[in-house]
């Protein structure tokens, strides 16, 4: 195999595993804040995929400028969720398996609402750049794949900022790590947690939205998107943002050069096996964990 298409395998990695990376931002930020571990998150991300698809097929509305329309629907959705599912839960002793379960709920009802209004059978977006590439030198970009790397990108950019330099980001992780002072000084923290929530669950239609410009997807892909979710917090440090998109870019790395020199049924086997070595060496992961 020459140097040239090696490159290309590991510059598609690092597409996808920007998409993982988008994936696990939001997921982490809740369990890293809140304690919360949202079984339905990946859920989620198949809702904002078929909604996209549904925009797509009805009104011809490319799934970029369909997420704006989605946006809102997911924001405040995630919201509601909360307000009257996550946070009554959050009184009970153990929150993370109280959540676990609740949201494992969430999920299956999800997966069967899909099923039952639109079909089990998989989807893919077709849209006037399916099948077209950008050439750059000797490298080819397929379109689809890089507007989702640029939509996984875009929206970890956003909540980074969100959460770095917005006084309501800046109040969220007051709250998470000094709830008591965060009191004093008159935040609300259920206001804000709901706003974060309605946010992860925003940043997970559009992971899915961003992963079905590269995988086809069904009602039962959230199961495995759910263990690279997983995967990608766990490395990257719970609560950790900027620590959960590069654990995505290494775990797409990962996997595109286990591509390259390898056959397809290998890559999972090889990518997980290499994560467990860190993980044995470095039981926190790469990037120490934080809000």
């Amino acid at each position: 195999m020459t140097g040239i298409l090696v490159l290309q395998s590991l510059i598609s990695g690092l597409m996808i595993g920007a998409i993982y990376g988008l994936l696990g931002v939001g997921f982490s930020l809740v369990w890293g804040a809140m304690k919360v571990i949202n079984i339905a998150h990946a859920a989620f991300a198949v809702l904002g995929a078929y909604l996209a698809y549904a925009l797509l097929k009805m009104f011809g509305l490319d799934p970029v400028l369909g997420f704006f329309v989605i946006l809102p629907f997911l924001f405040f959705g995630g919201m509601v969720l909360y307000r009257y599912l996550i946070f009554p839960v959050m009184r009970a002793r153990d929150i993370v398996v109280s959540s676990m379960v609740l949201t494992f709920g969430c999920a299956i009802i999800i997966e069967n609402l899909i099923s039952l209004i639109g079909s089990p059978d998989p989807r893919v977006f077709t849209t006037r750049y399916t099948g077209k590439a950008l050439f750059l030198g000797p490298f080819a970009f397929q379109l689809p794949q890089t507007v989702g790397a640029l939509m996984a990108l875009g929206g970890m950019a956003v909540l980074y900022i969100f959460l770095k330099k917005t006084h309501t980001g800046k109040a969220l992780r007051a709250s998470w790590q000094q709830p008591e002072a965060a009191r004093l000084y008159g935040i609300n923290l259920k206001r804000i947690s709901m706003i974060a929530f309605g946010l992860a669950v925003a940043s997970a239609g559009l992971g899915g939205i961003a992963m079905g410009f590269v995988y086809s997807f069904d009602p039962h892909t959230h199961n495995l998107w759910l263990i690279y979710i997983f995967l990608v917090v766990i490395l990257g440090g719970v609560g950790n943002v900027l620590g959960t998109a590069l654990a995505g870019l290494l775990i797409g790395l990962l996997n595109g050069l286990s591509l390259a020199f390898f056959p397809y049924q290998w890559v999972n086997v090889i990518t997980f096996g290499v994560l467990i070595l860190i993980l044995l060496v470095r039981p926190s992961g790469l990037f120490a964990s934080e809000v």
